[in-house]
């Protein structure tokens, strides 16, 4: 067998044998993590859940930006992206994400991943892995070139899982302006 060719599995012994191209060998972002890992699309019954694993991972309370978000990626988005991790028969983890087409005055067929969330008692178990690998996967599918998100510098922790993703710092810069002085 070739170096990089998935094994050959045999579905029935009078049928040949397919390749297994969802083997979770040397998983990482770019293999098949969400093959070990359930994940579906986002619904509305999912909002609690959410609620839930947000407050664990930060202590706060942010009830009603995730009622915001999840209206905003249900209803107003015209194409639903987000998803849910599920786990021992319960959400673990979800990633809100949106497809825009452009903004700015350019056109440019790019996903914005807003928030991404994973229960504590599931970290280092791939839930983020499979979660960020469906979400490429579905992209792809849509023809979607890239994926932007923005998180605060000293989210250490977040910008190490992120870069292992292979995000990386884009060409733009964000400009503020106070308007309390």
């Amino acid at each position: 067998m070739p170096v990089n060719q998935p094994p050959l599995i045999p579905i029935r012994a009078d049928e040949p044998a397919e390749r297994d191209y969802s083997s979770p060998q040397s998983d990482d972002f770019e293999a098949l993590s969400r093959d070990r890992i359930p994940v579906r699309s986002m619904n509305e019954a999912d909002l609690d859940a959410m609620i839930r694993i947000d407050r664990r991972a930060t202590g706060q309370d942010r009830t009603a930006y995730f009622r915001r978000k999840q209206c905003e990626v249900m209803t107003e988005s015209g194409v639903r992206v987000s998803l849910v991790a599920e786990l021992d028969g319960h959400p673990v983890g979800f990633i809100m994400a949106r497809v825009d087409f452009g903004e700015f005055g350019r056109t440019d067929p790019e996903a914005v991943m807003d928030t991404i969330g994973v229960d504590p008692d599931y970290g280092s178990r791939g839930v983020g892995q499979a979660l960020i690998s469906q979400l490429i996967a579905n992209l792809a599918t849509l023809r979607i070139d890239r994926i932007r998100t923005e998180l605060d510098w000293n989210h250490v922790e977040l910008l190490s899982f992120l870069n292992m993703a292979g995000f990386a710092p884009a060409q733009r810069v964000v400009l503020r302006r106070s308007l309390s002085a």
